[in-house]
């Protein structure tokens, strides 16, 4: 999705919770922006459409988003707690001002924590070590149909529908 596209399709209320997160921490508007583009261009490339689908593909695009914003967060703060708290504002955000269903949120949410638990197991690989620990993980995630079995899956990624 292109990023000015959705911010333009914003309310005036979710442009003002978004303007509120970036005013506190203005230098980490651009490297989060640059971290969600090469979210979805890695994505895109991976697994074209299918990660805009409920299935392993998005997963992995969320643990991606997650892992790219705590390392481009990390390079300011050089604080590993600091930039999970600084990814987990962002994606939030981004799951409260999404429409979705509470399955798809619930999941989307799940993602994005293990995407933050797997950035402090990955913080120095590469980016091509880090997509394939995170392929891997996409390989190995976990169908559910209700939001109340997400929890039992406390190390894995989670996904509702499989891939066509």
């Amino acid at each position: 999705m292109n990023v000015l596209k959705r911010i333009r399709q914003l309310s005036v209320k979710q442009l003002w919770h978004l303007s509120v997160v970036f005013i506190k921490q203005p230098f980490l508007v651009f490297p989060t922006l640059n971290a969600t583009k090469k979210t979805m261009q890695i994505s895109s490339d991976l697994y074209g459409k299918a990660h805009h689908k409920n299935g392993p593909a998005n997963a992995f695009r969320h643990a991606m988003w997650n892992v790219l914003i705590a390392k481009a967060a990390f390079k300011k703060f050089q604080n590993v707690e600091k930039s999970i708290d600084w990814a987990q504002k962002v994606t939030d955000l981004h799951e409260k001002l999404a429409p979705n269903s509470s399955i798809e949120t619930a999941m989307d949410l799940h993602n994005n924590e293990m995407g933050r638990q797997f950035f402090k197991e990955i913080l120095e690989l590469s980016e091509e070590k880090t997509i394939d620990f995170l392929q891997k993980k996409a390989k190995n995630a976990q169908k559910v149909t209700k939001s109340s079995e997400i929890e039992v899956f406390k190390n894995k990624l989670v996904f509702i529908k499989k891939p066509l």
